[in-house]
């Protein structure tokens, strides 16, 4: 069982796979970061609005005005933060689309490249002079 499952384990698609979750988790990270720190402080500065700190609180006793703080209070909705979360989404959607079409545009590229045609072997040309010379002779 350890042999077959070391088998599994180092096929290519499973090391693709593992390195592409890794890469994955790393885009994700870089993403939040443009998100919360470039993205949304604009979005907010033109609004008026920090969407960090938007939430409903879900019982009387949350007096707070931060979600960090509410959220010791009690349940909150953190709509907020799904805005957040929602325009990372949208940007990690466009990005990728953006990839996808890249790489569909050089495979397209790739494969309407004319292809010059392979020089024939020796031995056909050898054998092409050949039977020219015979059909001389032969006329």
């Amino acid at each position: 069982m350890l042999e077959e499952f070391k088998k599994f384990a180092l096929k290519g698609n499973v090391v693709d796979l593992a390195i592409g979750v890794i890469i994955g988790a790393a885009f994700g990270r870089i993403v939040e970061s443009l998100v919360n720190d470039i993205i949304m402080p604009f979005i907010g500065a033109l609004g008026g609005v920090d969407f960090s700190n938007h939430f409903i609180g879900l019982n009387s006793g949350i007096t707070a005005t931060t979600l960090a703080e509410a959220r010791k209070q009690g349940a909150v909705l953190a709509y907020g933060n799904f805005i957040t979360i929602a325009v990372n989404f949208m940007i990690i959607a466009f990005v990728l689309f953006l990839v996808v079409k890249g790489i569909n545009k050089l495979a397209q590229q790739k494969k309407e490249e004319p292809k010059a045609p392979a020089a024939p072997a020796e031995d056909v040309v050898l054998l092409s002079e050949i039977r020219d010379l015979l059909k001389q002779k032969t006329v």
